[in-house]
């Protein structure tokens, strides 16, 4: 049976991972910088440990012995994914990790070669970061196959873990990206805003530099893309006076203050808090006939889709043999995943035309 490594078991989203790995009738290694953390987890769920920390490649080539795939957990990303990806082009393991970060999916699709050679998948973001939108992505594309525009977005009420809310403040200071004419592109916060039905009703949306802006393009081939979420007018009004400063967003002195707010937080949302928070996920595509395709669904809490997108993902891949290279989540699982996700509605995808009907 292949084995399987989590890495940063200990975090508040490894955890649940680890526990719902168990629960399910898999036995994951464990492992983690924090070796009494680790070890405690470990101990409980009945599960080996491992320890070791990014910065020793020696370690991680330790760490990796006899493991099929890594699912990693700890971020920022940033910072931990190139390590850990290069360890597992060297031990020729499987990688997946749960990030949003696109700079990390673009350096994950740099190396399609690399991982081709080595016979492994990398494939990042199989969390709420990017799986339902990547689906829904997915499923437009072949609804509208000539689509030259497309809009993802979702509305959810949930509670931030603190490495989540630790990972946006570290990306606030870059601006907003969106991808235009299959380029990915940095624009101003708050760059476009629209009034949006993610499933309860229209509200004011922005765009934010979500992960699909990225995995979406390798998904469908849809040159241009963007992402959304609901925000009151109000703090649209506050995200784009960032706009003004957002070198000093970057500075060492901010970040370690805005961080210092963050590690006050509880570790995420209780499984109460979870229970009672669904997620309306959306799509848009449209052709520059002005055809049009709109997708919805509403599924479970960002986490719990998460853990069990994480996990569905994983066992899907170790279930094909023959993958190689880097795949977006629905290139490994089909758009139809997300309906087996927690809390999940049936995908409803309807036809229209838009009022103007974009450039090409």
């Amino acid at each position: 049976m292949p084995r399987t490594l989590v890495y940063g078991a200990n975090g508040y989203t490894g955890e649940l991972i680890a526990r719902e790995a168990v629960r399910s009738g898999r036995v994951p290694v464990l492992a983690g910088r924090n070796a009494a953390a680790v070890g405690r987890l470990a101990q409980e769920l009945g599960c080996e440990a491992r320890v070791a920390g990014l910065d020793d490649p020696a370690a991680l080539r330790n760490l990796l012995s006899g493991i099929d795939a890594v699912l990693h957990c700890a971020g920022p990303f940033s910072v931990t994914a190139p390590p850990m990806i290069r360890a597992c082009l060297d031990a020729r393991v499987h990688y997946l990790d749960i990030t949003g970060e696109i700079d990390v999916f673009e350096a994950a699709r740099s190396l399609d070669e690399e991982a081709r050679r080595a016979g492994v998948v990398l494939c990042p973001g199989v969390g709420f970061d990017v799986v339902p939108t990547d689906c829904l992505a997915a499923a437009l594309g072949e609804a509208l196959p000539d689509a030259t525009h497309l809009a993802l977005g979702f509305d959810s009420r949930s509670g931030l873990s603190r490495g989540t809310a630790r990972t946006t403040i570290e990306g606030i200071g870059r601006g907003g990206r969106i991808r235009s004419s299959g380029q990915l592109v940095t624009v101003a916060h708050a760059f476009r805003v629209r009034d949006i039905d993610f499933g309860a009703g229209a509200k004011s949306a922005t765009t934010i530099p979500w992960g699909d802006v990225s995995t979406a393009y390798h998904t469908t081939g849809i040159p241009n893309i963007e992402v959304f979420v609901p925000m009151p007018e109000k703090q649209i009004a506050a995200l784009r006076r960032l706009n003004r400063v957002l070198p000093l967003l970057r500075s060492g002195v901010v970040q370690a203050v805005l961080k210092s707010f963050v590690a006050r937080r509880p570790p995420g949302p209780d499984e109460a808090s979870r229970e009672r928070t669904a997620t309306f996920v959306w799509g848009e595509a449209q052709a520059t006939s002005g055809e049009l395709r709109t997708a919805r669904i509403r599924v479970g809490n960002l986490y719990d889709v998460t853990v069990h997108a994480a996990l569905g993902v994983l066992r899907r891949l170790l279930e094909q043999p023959g993958l190689r290279g880097y795949r977006t989540p629905s290139q490994i699982v089909g758009w139809r995943f997300i309906e087996s996700l927690p809390g999940s509605t049936q995908l409803v995808i309807t036809s229209g035309r838009a009022w103007e009907p974009r450039p090409s």
